[in-house]
């Protein structure tokens, strides 16, 4: 069953903050308990708010994947200080249509058989949360936080705007 992800509080920000980060850190459990994580080529979000990724059918990431499909993608734009996490389950798709509606040229330097090549699936998690932090430059508030430690001894808190996110049915 589908759910709009898109439409809970803070969720518009979130997917605003990640929408052109190209790579994402894709955390997930090995079998033996822990965690492992690997950078991975993030798509645009649906209109749903579920997020697509390709791999190959044949990794030990889908094998994980099926065992636990607990995850967790981190994203980083420090150029704009811009950090999100967002956890979900995630799940394999092998639609061969949504493959090649998902499918970009440059993807062929992983896949040199194009959408076509029967060893591609795609990732998708449905995210059940996440959290940002967005904050102003790094030079903003190198400068204000100096100021402020001066004149009251005290770190600002104000600077960064941090929200938790609840992206559940």
């Amino acid at each position: 069953m589908s759910h709009d992800h898109m439409h809970h509080e803070g969720a518009k920000k979130l997917y605003e903050l990640i929408k052109d980060v190209r790579i994402a850190m894709m955390t997930s459990v090995e079998p033996d308990g822990s965690l492992h994580s690997r950078p991975m080529h993030s798509h645009k979000a649906d209109e749903a708010g579920d997020l697509w990724f390709f791999t190959r059918a044949k990794t030990p990431k889908v094998g994980e994947l099926k065992a636990d499909s607990q995850v967790n993608l981190a994203y980083s734009d420090p150029s704009n200080q811009h950090y999100v996490s967002v956890s979900g389950k995630a799940e394999i798709v092998t639609d061969k249509a949504k493959v090649k509606e998902l499918w970009s040229e440059g993807l062929r330097t992983w896949f040199p058989k194009g959408p076509d090549d029967p060893d591609i699936a795609l990732i998708r998690v449905h995210p059940s949360g996440g959290e940002y932090w967005d904050s102003p430059s790094q030079t903003v508030l190198q400068i204000y936080g100096y100021a402020k430690a001066v004149l009251t001894g005290e770190s600002p808190t104000e600077l960064a705007e941090t929200k938790k996110v609840s992206l559940k049915a």
